[in-house]
């Protein structure tokens, strides 16, 4: 597969072009670091998918190059630090946060092959990399699930066992 990585920190994008060039089956057509550069890729080497960086150099965002390469017809998969707040899945398959291990990124490049080449897969139980979150339909009907802060019990433990041994009327048989 032909990916085409938008990344504005050089070091950043060299590396991450080594980790997916592990793969045999994937090609880096080309590394941009904003809009302009992406665009003049695409032009000479149109790439399947691109990683596209959110924050970008020369004030560029990520949203504005995976909307231009959405018109083109070239599929998305965010690679940033800051995930947007909210699933985008008219501009990106999904996003794969950042720090994140080589593993989850070869499970999202094939998630991606996948959805682009039309697979369908059994799948019996989710086992995406935490990193990465998926803007796919069924990705919408399972909730997400948010952290809430525990509440401490205003008796402790200790009391509450002390009060179990006190009052053992529940483990009483009916003898």
């Amino acid at each position: 597969m032909k990916i085409l990585i938008v990344e504005d920190e050089e070091l950043l994008a060299q590396t991450l072009k080594q980790l997916v060039e592990l793969d045999p089956l994937h090609e880096v057509t080309a590394i941009a670091h904003d809009l302009d550069t992406a665009m003049q890729a695409v032009g000479a080497h149109p790439p399947e998918l691109a990683l596209v960086d959110l924050q970008l150099a020369n004030g560029t965002s990520g949203f504005s190059v995976a909307a231009r390469l959405h018109e083109m017809g070239i599929a998305c998969l965010f690679t940033t630090g800051n995930a947007p707040g909210f699933p985008v899945p008219d501009l990106a398959l999904g996003c794969l946060r950042k720090p994140f291990e080589t593993d989850d990124l070869a499970r999202a490049l094939r998630e991606a092959e996948d959805i682009l080449r039309g697979r369908q897969k059994v799948i019996l139980r989710s086992r995406l990399p935490e990193q990465l979150q998926l803007y796919t339909g069924d990705a919408e009907l399972r909730p997400k699930e948010e952290w809430v802060p525990g509440v401490r019990s205003r008796t402790s433990l200790w009391a509450r066992v002390r009060k179990l041994v006190r009052s053992p009327s529940s483990f009483r048989s009916a003898a």
